[in-house]
C-alpha cells in the first residue's frame, strides 16, 4: 500500500473525515503533518500545494488535494487502485 501523508490541524471537521475514508479503504498509517502546531509546515504545505486549508493529502507522490478531492477519487472508483499502487 502506498504512504499517505496528510497536512492537518487538530480541530479540523475535514480532516477528521479524509481519515476516516481512508482507514475505511483499509489505510493502516497516515503521516500526519500538525500545520496548527508548526507554522513553518504550512509554509511548505502552501509552498507544495498552493493552497492553505487543511487537509492536503498525497498518496506515494501522487498529489490528491483536499477532502473534497478525496471523496471525489473515491466516487469515481480511482482511490482504492491510487492506494493498492507501487
Amino acid at each position: 500500500m502506498q504512504a499517505v501523508k496528510m497536512y492537518t490541524t487538530m480541530v479540523c471537521p475535514f480532516c477528521v473525515r479524509a481519515k476516516a475514508l481512508l482507514k475505511q479503504r483499509g489505510v493502516e498509517a497516515i503521516d500526519e503533518i500538525r500545520v496548527d502546531l508548526n507554522p513553518q509546515e504550512r509554509a511548505t504545505m502552501m509552498a507544495i500545494t498552493g493552497r492553505r486549508t487543511v487537509p492536503q493529502i498525497f498518496i506515494g507522490e501522487t498529489y490528491v488535494g483536499g477532502c473534497d478531492d478525496l471523496v471525489a477519487l473515491d466516487q469515481r472508483g480511482q482511490l482504492t487502485p491510487l492506494l493498492a499502487a507501487n
